[in-house]
């Protein structure tokens, strides 16, 4: 499951970047269940916040086409990048040098 594999490098940058650069996360649990994410959430620790999309409205406004997706969005709200499928460190160094400070 790509967001298990993806999970430790989220945490990784997260805990290095965060205090340095400002980088935040936050999780929109699309075409989950609610009890599953939430599952996974307690069982990994997971510090950021997760939102429900339960409608799928905000899959709709981000033009979500096959979860996992992830978005690189600046300081200032701009969307710089989307990486579609699980996010690879390679990935994560591309596209967060797009938003880094």
């Amino acid at each position: 499951m790509p967001c298990r594999e993806e999970f430790p490098l989220f945490e990784e940058q997260l805990a290095t970047l965060g205090p340095t650069d400002g980088l935040q996360l936050l999780g929109v649990l699309y075409k989950d269940d609610p009890a599953s994410a939430q599952a996974f959430i307690d069982e990994t620790g997971a510090t950021w916040p997760s939102v429900p999309d339960a409608d799928g409205s905000i899959a709709a406004a981000y033009r979500t086409v096959a979860p996992p997706q992830t978005y690189f969005i600046d300081k200032d709200g701009i969307l710089q990048g989307i990486q579609i499928g699980e996010v690879r460190p390679e990935d994560f160094e591309t596209q967060y040098a797009k938003i880094a400070p």
